[in-house]
């Protein structure tokens, strides 16, 4: 399933959102502002890495049509494109097949 695909599939199935950092739920009616920490482990909760635009494969890992990358995808920053990621916390965010498709294509240029 492409990028695109995935964001769809996101944006669209209910799930109960979850710190990237500790995998704490994170309350539905939560407004999520720069400074906003997670209630259990204290980590920003506005991070590239809690994002549903957050892809590692597209440019600037990010989805959507961004002009100056973000750096630091797990410290807190002021991007407008925010939108809580149901799953990011969840392990599911980056689908299973997709990292063993990278890892297989990796292999081949290992020594």
């Amino acid at each position: 399933m492409n990028s695109i695909a995935n964001l769809h599939v996101r944006l669209y199935t209910s799930g109960m959102a979850q710190c990237f950092f500790c995998g704490a739920e994170i309350p539905a009616k939560t407004k999520i502002y720069r400074n906003t920490l997670c209630d259990h482990c204290g980590n920003p909760l506005k991070i590239c890495r809690n994002c549903t635009f957050y892809d590692s494969g597209a440019p600037h890992e990010c989805l959507e049509h961004i002009s100056e990358p973000v750096r630091d995808k797990e410290a807190a920053n002021f991007c407008e494109f925010f939108v809580l990621d149901p799953y990011a916390g969840s392990g599911k965010h980056v689908p299973q097949d997709h990292t063993k498709a990278k890892d297989d294509f990796n292999s081949l240029f290992s020594d």
